[in-house]
């Protein structure tokens, strides 16, 4: 968790973050929405609130944010399954989970329902995992509730687990093998993460990948572990959401029983990208070695860069880095970091 924001950063995210309300969870063409979760990390780097206001009111002008509309349907527990994917009506899974928040309390609602939606993780190319982690960062349930049913309506089946043997305990391994997938090659990349993920999910070879991973308690900080490494040496733009979401799972592992389940969907989905990533091998382990010994500026100077841009996924990277890193220790979330921001040369191999 991110320290206690001062009192008037807090009452300053909180305006803009109801603000938010307004806005469909995404922009044209499924596009995701990002400044609700973006404006959280803003703000727990030290960004001040016209920092906040600026990146919000170029963010909905340059994106042209949509209005949220609203459905007529009514889903309850009998029936979340039957409009699962349907984005038109994430207004009333939005109420279903508010009812669900009302009568369980947050952690209550997490606990029951993230372990039934892990296997729809990918949905809004991990944004809506997005949005209900960044939700719990900043101790706000009511974005949980909004995670929640943006997960819901733009739910993205990842490949199941099918009880065969794993193919390695090593992530970066998984990602050779997908890679060396005959159908996987000459594939179109498409314009969004979720779509090339789907593609994947749908070609020969891939029926098993729920299973490739093998998992276990350790499979969250092996996956980080191989995310940065792959982001750091190719500053790709999956490899820059491989590392963000494992911090978001990370974020919600606490609230369930089903974390290393909801890794090895993640990972087959980090899989299914190969194609769109054009094939990347990670670096030899002597290689980021190096990288962390490379000179980089101070957490502080990094988030005041972060705070200035109107990138959303500085921000994103940003502050995920400096979670990761506090998490784990790894002195390469910061060169990483930095060299997003183009603080530091590129890290040669």
């Amino acid at each position: 968790m991110a320290p206690d924001l001062s009192p008037p950063i807090a009452a300053a995210l909180r305006a803009l973050v109801d603000e938010t309300h307004a806005y469909a969870s995404e922009l044209a063409l499924t596009y995701a929405n990002h400044v609700p979760m973006v404006l959280v990390a803003q703000a727990r780097m030290g960004g001040t609130p016209a920092q906040m206001k600026r990146f919000f009111g170029f963010y909905r002008d340059y994106k042209h944010l949509l209005s949220s509309g609203d459905c007529g349907l009514e889903i309850d527990a009998g029936t979340w399954t039957d409009h699962l994917g349907e984005r038109d009506h994430e207004a009333a899974y939005l109420r279903f989970f508010q009812s669900e928040l009302a009568a369980r309390g947050m952690a209550g609602m997490l606990a029951e329902w993230l372990p039934q939606l892990a296997p729809g993780l990918g949905a809004s190319a991990f944004h809506a995992l997005m949005r209900t982690a960044y939700g719990v960062l900043n101790d706000d349930a009511d974005e949980v509730a909004r995670g929640l049913a943006y997960w819901c309506a733009c739910w993205l089946p990842m490949p199941q687990p099918r009880g065969t043997a794993p193919l390695s305990s090593d992530p970066a391994a998984v990602l050779v093998h997908a890679g060396a997938l005959p159908a996987m090659h000459g594939q179109p990349v498409h314009g969004l993460i979720w779509q090339n993920m789907r593609q994947s999910f749908a070609l020969p070879g891939f029926e098993a990948a729920g299973d490739w991973l093998a998992i276990d308690d350790t499979a969250l900080e092996r996956c980080a572990a191989s995310a940065i490494a792959l982001f750091a040496a190719t500053q790709d733009f999956c490899a820059l959401h491989a590392v963000t979401g494992l911090h978001w799972i990370r974020v919600l592992a606490p609230y369930h029983d089903a974390t290393p389940q909801m890794v090895g969907f993640f990972w087959a989905g980090v899989a299914g990208l190969m194609n769109e990533m054009g094939y990347p091998a990670l670096p030899a382990p002597e290689t980021p070695e190096r990288w962390r010994a490379l000179p980089a500026p101070e957490w502080p100077q990094i988030m005041a860069a972060a705070c200035q841009s109107l990138d959303e996924h500085d921000l994103s990277l940003t502050f995920s880095a400096l979670q990761e890193e506090a998490a784990y220790g790894d002195p390469l979330y910061r060169r990483a970091a930095a060299r997003r921001l183009g603080m530091i040369p590129e890290m040669k191999a």
